[in-house]
């Protein structure tokens, strides 16, 4: 299954950038279905058509506000534990925090992933609390819309609490077998399994449920279902990928000696430049003493306005080295991999003199020269090539 990635974005929360994706409209729409034109209307049949719509819309804004609650605890607690965050994406069949590397050890992955359920259980409990509480204020139907919530609240814990990847309890049984093994490769196909069968499981109840009664809900059952076997699947795939890169340093894996451009050269010239060398989709730009500085790519050359070919270097478009993924060239393939982008811009500069890189490369020590470049690509030649002539895995993996 492909990354889901964001139709929008709607900022900054604690630092962490959030998105949404396109298909939360349904969510809307099944939610106003079902509060709007069913159960609001039988619990409080003496109220406007406008009051139901309006409170149902208002019941999708606090149940996509519980989702972000829910995964922004993941990102905090991922932050604290030194697990650099990506983004946050809200969509169809929930929410996504996506992070630059994996948990370091198998008790900071257990924290992570405790800490989202754990937010939606206390949000079930407030919701609850607060229910009880407008019921006395005899509240009418927005005491329906708060209970809603509630329960809303209690099953995203439960339901993300089963032992099966990618939910937050597969993640839990991952720490758990990591932990007891040491090995967290296997560990991760382990809860891969536990999480394909569990998909499958529900794909298949959905699908007989509405057999039998014509349940719309069912339906959804299937869709969760399948997208949970299909997402364990995945992880299971890029498990074997992992263990198979293990050990491997990437020296093995980089384009060695790139071609590079000077920082003072213009952007006129480069476009001009004829050399099969530059005519990579992104090309590491260096300073005049030979060190690293940045990179530029063609997109970005072809984006400045032709009056200003002469005049503007590539420095001045160029992507700041302060941006750019580095590594060392004894650094293993396999943690690298996790922050390998598609993407002309998501290179990962080879280079010596610089410590081990944070997200986006800040706080570390200026390189001083470069060895070489790796983009996926390449990590995907190297996997073709160790698929059909394996190494000897080093222990533990």
């Amino acid at each position: 299954m492909s990354e889901v990635r964001a139709t929008f974005t709607l900022g900054r929360i604690a630092g962490v950038r959030v998105g949404v994706h396109w298909s939360v409209v349904v969510i809307f729409a099944v939610i106003a279905l079902g509060l709007g034109v069913e159960r609001l209307p039988n619990a409080y049949p003496d109220r406007s058509a406008v009051s139901y719509t309006l409170l149902a819309l208002l019941a999708g804004v606090l149940f996509l506000a519980s989702l972000l609650a829910h995964e922004l605890a993941h990102a905090v607690v991922a932050r604290k534990s030194g697990v650099p965050v990506r983004d946050i994406v809200l969509w169809l069949l929930g929410g996504a925090t996506r992070t630059r590397t994996e948990a370091p050890d198998p008790e900071a992955e257990f924290r992570i992933a405790g800490a989202g359920p754990a937010t939606s259980l206390a949000l079930g409990v407030v919701c609850t609390a607060v229910t009880w509480l407008l019921v006395a204020l005899d509240a009418g139907p927005v005491v329906e819309v708060v209970a809603w919530l509630a329960v809303i609240n209690f099953l995203l814990a439960l339901f993300n609490a089963f032992p099966a990847a990618p939910l937050d309890g597969g993640r839990l049984l991952r720490a758990a077998l990591w932990r007891r093994s040491g090995d967290r490769p296997r560990a991760t196909a382990q809860s891969s399994v536990a999480g394909q069968v569990f998909g499958w499981v529900l794909v298949a109840a959905g699908l007989v449920v509405f057999l039998w009664s014509g349940a719309f809900g069912a339906l959804w059952l299937a869709l969760v279902g399948w997208f949970v076997a299909g997402a364990a699947s995945l992880e299971g795939q890029q498990a074997r990928v992992r263990q198979l890169l293990a050990g491997v340093p990437v020296t093995e894996t980089m384009t060695p000696r790139p071609a590079t451009v000077p920082a003072d050269a213009t952007v006129g010239g480069l476009l001009s430049e004829t050399s099969p060398g530059y005519d990579h989709p992104a090309l590491p730009v260096v300073s005049s003493s030979g060190a690293p500085i940045g990179l530029v790519t063609r997109e970005r050359l072809r984006q400045v306005p032709v009056e200003k070919h002469r005049a503007l270097t590539v420095a001045e478009i160029m992507v700041p080295l302060e941006r750019v993924r580095t590594t060392t060239p004894d650094q293993d393939l396999a943690e690298l991999l996790p922050r390998l982008e598609p993407g002309p811009e998501q290179r990962v500069l080879v280079v010596e003199g610089a410590e081990e890189p944070g997200p986006a490369g800040g706080g570390r020590a200026a390189p001083t020269r470069l060895l070489g470049i790796v983009s996926p690509s390449d990590v995907n030649r190297t996997i073709r090539r160790l698929s059909e002539h394996p190494r000897h895995q080093p222990a533990g993996h």
